[in-house]
């Protein structure tokens, strides 16, 4: 098999950044984990992204045959995700300088924007995955959100008409972008991502619990991890904890962090976690590496991703091989990674009162809990990162010698 020299383009965010912490999420854990098996293939993958740190270096090597690149675009310091994109045609100048790649993949839509031109310069192919798309004006997606970019929603039609083939994660995104983004039904694909089985498993017998407030209780802990923004829904998490009987109520770990967009919705949050009476209850732990992240969700009782939308739900995934039943919103590609009533409980009511119900179930009823737990781990051995990496390197082999999809 041919070995590729191929260009992850992630301008707003950087791959190796702990999911929870600024704008890092499961995008980055899918580029990172991507990039680390088509590398373990033979490839050998540079991640492109923008330099938020003064002492980022130009280069360092992550994994063999995975190379991290920062690029100057704008001030070298942290930014606002909706202040980024005023720098897209001074990244894609840097782009342009390196030495050409076999084919540019570009991830989210600012990068897709700045490489394309790039690629085509090149004459190399351009793939696109989108991971989210822009929320439609006045939509429930947008309420409580930044008002998005006016140079969004042109950008995401302009890559998606225009690259060689666009690779989603979910057949959820992948309707997305055909609707939305305009996009050719032929020239979409879907490769779902992967979990790391080793990394996320279950909880071995008399295994310790992580060290945390709610040690010592027969109640235990429910576990939300995610990026805190209004999108993500905490909120609804703390509203359905907070309306289970005091003496039924595990505590809540919050793992993750506001991003610069969203810098007052912590303290919002803990405006909600007190007037619900929640304080000793809820713990927020900020964001967690890979490691502390797998420790915390294999032992905890439930899951939950209450998130208004989810174009993968990554997490869920990782939480399924851990062997913890998940109660998810019925929404994007979560309907794609949680099995109603098998591995967990999908919601389509959003209200507290029905959230805790989904959830005073799991709780009271441990036979059913192990039977949902056991079930989602060989469920999601469907997944893997190996597998994803196989069919990328397909399709780039294709895109390399001509395509032929258009």
């Amino acid at each position: 098999m041919p070995s590729l020299r191929i260009g992850f383009v992630s301008m707003h965010t950087s791959p190796a950044d702990a999911p929870g912490a600024g704008d890092a999420g499961g995008m980055n854990v899918v580029e990172l984990n991507l990039a680390r098996a088509l590398a373990r293939q033979g490839h050998r993958v540079d991640l492109i992204t923008r330099r938020a740190r003064p002492d980022a270096p130009d280069a360092v090597a992550l994994d063999p045959g995975v190379t991290l690149r920062h690029l100057d675009a704008g001030p070298r310091q942290a930014l606002a995700k909706s202040a980024i994109d005023a720098h897209i045609e001074e990244f894609g100048r840097h782009l342009g300088r390196l030495e050409p790649y076999d084919l540019l993949h570009s991830h989210h839509w600012m990068s897709g924007v700045a490489a394309l031109p790039v690629a085509r310069r090149w004459g190399v192919p351009h793939l696109q995955s989108f991971h989210s798309v822009a929320a439609l004006p006045g939509s429930e997606l947008a309420q409580g959100e930044p008002p998005e970019s006016p140079a969004r929603m042109p950008g995401e039609a302009l890559v998606a008409r225009e690259s060689d083939l666009i690779v989603a994660v979910s057949t959820a995104e992948a309707r997305t972008v055909i609707e939305r983004c305009g996009a050719r039904p032929d020239l979409v694909r879907v490769v779902p991502p992967g979990v790391d089985h080793r990394l996320f498993r279950p909880a071995e017998p008399g295994e310790p619990a992580p060290e945390g407030p709610w040690a010592g209780s027969a109640l235990g802990y429910v576990l939300f991890a995610a990026r805190l923004q209004p999108l993500k829904a905490p909120d609804l998490a703390v509203a359905a904890l907070a309306a289970l009987p005091a003496g039924r109520r595990p505590h809540l770990v919050v793992a993750g962090d506001v991003s610069e967009d969203f810098a007052a919705y912590r303290a919002e949050l803990d405006r909600v976690v007190a007037a619900a009476g929640m304080r000793d209850t809820v713990t927020f732990v900020g964001p967690q590496q890979p490691e502390e992240l797998a420790q915390l969700m294999r032992h905890a009782r439930v899951f939950l991703v209450p998130s208004h939308s989810e174009t993968f739900g990554l997490v869920a995934l990782e939480a399924a091989a851990s062997g913890v039943p998940v109660i998810a919103s019925a929404a994007g590609g979560l309907r794609e990674v949680v099995v109603h009533s098998e591995t967990g409980l999908l919601m389509l009511d959003r209200s507290p009162a029905a959230w805790a119900a989904a959830l005073g179930r799991l709780l009271d009823d441990e036979p059913l809990r192990a039977r949902m737990g056991l079930i989602a781990r060989v469920h999601s051995f469907r997944f893997s990162w190996a597998d994803a990496a196989q069919r990328l390197t397909r399709l780039y082999l294709k895109a390399v010698s001509g395509g032929g999809w258009r």
